[in-house]
């Protein structure tokens, strides 16, 4: 089936006169079609239809929205190669990275349909009525959370299919009830046209409600902007750059009513090198360290960006072993143009500002490729100039040399928010890195131990936030089942006869459900 270029608008598809195409960042070449650019007035149906559907959806028995998820897994997995062609051709990501990425996201879809089922996200809570209690009663309180509306919802560029149209934002909010307005990414609008298919399929099947999703592309700032000032909008998921994520706070605070944006934006995820595990295999070290930091082009949130260690004979092989392996590392093709720019200045800014350049991978000229580089400074030195620490996204590392434990700990004190730190260490470490670990939990979503940052489980103890900048709001997660409590907010009901409950939290219902009972926690008892 070929792609259309046009939009998604609930049920309806809709063409516009303005139209922008993908461009294939291995070639610089446009791809067919045409894609519709959305604009006010396509913002306005959206919303208007997501609105409509909110308590429909809402309304929704459990169960019927995880057969809604489920069906979206199935139909993306039923579009087969052509989903993965389009991707590649948008992104020049491997074709197996993208397999890999769609079984994520067919797996998260699926992981919270699951988490539908078990009713621990109701949060379902019952505190009897005590009407002799002296010297006041206390009334009958129960309490459930519920979703907060229609959620905006932002492509990403580094991942078109597992943090996209039907990434983990989308699954959590839908899972949660939340009707979805989608502002695909410009970089990969055929593969967004794709999943949208699958979507809309899925909630046809199942009978969903119209306005449950729509997608909306386009190009310019202005789409976005207008997407999340619009008053049906109640959240916000976005993954990006801080700039862009900043833009986006200001406008959901200058609301009337302003609104929570939950936005992944940016993160060095520092790795600290500790002295008996460099003593023990700094060469093996290296390796594995430019093997994660080239992945995917360096192209991931939880690239390591900077690493931190003791001066030392351990230290100096460590350098000397990274250096030579990513000489060894061929240049890699980049997301698009403007990325590849930007990685191109990040490393200009580093060397202007002092860094030196330890290594650097091979080069070949093609087209929007990116030669992985390895840069130097002492603690000291960074102390001195924190901007040196600033993201650069692409295979771009700093290594910053510490004469000594404190000054070590004065670094990792200077660091923002992270999404992830990671100690490399040995049994004789250990010390150390207890003294380090109060620092790491207050900058960290994810700590790691003798493993590296670029692998995120989708699973129910991840965590994919950290405190700003590495997110808007580090009390929360994009990845993992925890992601679904960002859409929902708690509800007391005070005195309700039976009759006017939410069924989960009636007599009858209330056992089969997980639930505390008097402060007491009570297990679902099996149908």
């Amino acid at each position: 089936m070929a792609l259309t270029g046009e939009l998604f608008i609930g049920r309806a598809r809709r063409s516009t006169a303005r139209h922008f195409q993908a461009i294939d960042p291995a070639r610089g070449a446009a791809l067919e079609p045409p894609f519709s650019a959305a604009g006010a007035a396509e913002v306005e149906a959206a919303c208007a239809l997501a609105h409509a559907a909110f308590d429909p959806y809402r309304a929704l028995a459990p169960e019927r929205r995880a057969a809604f998820l489920e069906a979206i897994a199935q139909h993306i997995l039923e579009q087969g190669d052509a989903l993965l062609e389009r991707s590649h051709a948008e992104s020049a990501l491997p074709p197996a990275r993208l397999a890999g990425e769609r079984a994520r996201t067919v797996g998260q879809l699926r992981l919270f349909a699951a988490e539908l089922r078990s009713g621990e996200w109701l949060g379902l809570r019952v505190d009897p009525a005590l009407p002799e209690r002296q010297p006041l009663p206390r009334p009958d309180l129960r309490q459930r959370r519920i979703p907060c509306g229609p959620v905006a919802v932002f492509g990403a560029s580094n991942f078109p299919l597992a943090f996209s149209v039907a990434g983990g934002d989308s699954a959590a909010a839908l899972a949660a009830g939340c009707p979805i307005v989608v502002k695909g990414h410009p970089a990969h609008p055929g593969t967004s046209e794709w999943v949208a298919r699958a979507i809309v399929a899925a909630a046809a099947a199942t009978d969903m409600p119209e306005g449950v999703f729509s997608l909306l592309n386009g190009p310019d700032t202005a789409l976005g902007t207008a997407l999340v000032a619009d008053p049906r909008i109640r959240a916000v998921a976005f993954t990006g750059s801080r700039a862009a994520g900043l833009a986006l706070m200001k406008v959901a605070a200058a609301r009337p009513e302003p609104i929570a944006v939950f936005a992944e934006m940016s993160s060095v995820n520092p790795v600290i090198l500790l002295p008996a595990a460099l003593a023990r295999g700094a060469a093996s070290l290296a390796q594995a360290y430019v093997a994660s930091l080239t992945l995917g082009a360096g192209q991931f949130c939880t690239n390591p960006g900077i690493v931190l260690a003791l001066q030392g004979e351990g230290l100096r092989t460590f350098m000397d072993a990274a250096a030579a392996a990513l000489g060894r590392v061929e240049p890699a093709v980049m997301l698009t143009e403007g990325i590849h720019r930007h990685y191109e200045q990040g490393i200009a800014r580093l060397s202007g500002e002092g860094a030196q350049l330890l290594g650097q991978g091979a080069g070949n000229g093609a087209q929007n490729c990116a030669r992985a580089a390895l840069f130097s400074v002492t603690a000291a030195a960074l102390l001195a100039r924190p901007a040196l620490a600033a993201e650069t996204f692409g295979p771009a590392s700093l290594l910053v040399r510490c004469a000594d434990v404190e000054e070590l700990r004065q670094v990792l004190e200077g660091l923002e928010g992270q999404l992830t730190a990671t100690l490399q260490m040995d049994a004789a470490d250990q010390p150390l890195a207890q003294a380090l670990l109060p620092t790491l939990e207050r900058k960290a979503g994810r700590l790691i131990v003798n493993s590296w940052p670029t692998g995120v489980e989708v699973c129910h103890a991840m965590v994919h936030g950290g405190p700003f900048p590495a997110t808007s709001d580090g009390r929360s997660t994009s990845v993992g089942t925890l992601a679904i409590e960002r859409f929902l907010r708690p509800v007391c009901y005070q005195g309700f006869p039976e009759a006017l409950l939410p069924p989960e939290l009636r007599a009858t219902e209330l056992p089969r459900w997980p639930h505390r009972l008097d402060g007491e926690r009570r297990l679902a008892k099996p149908a």
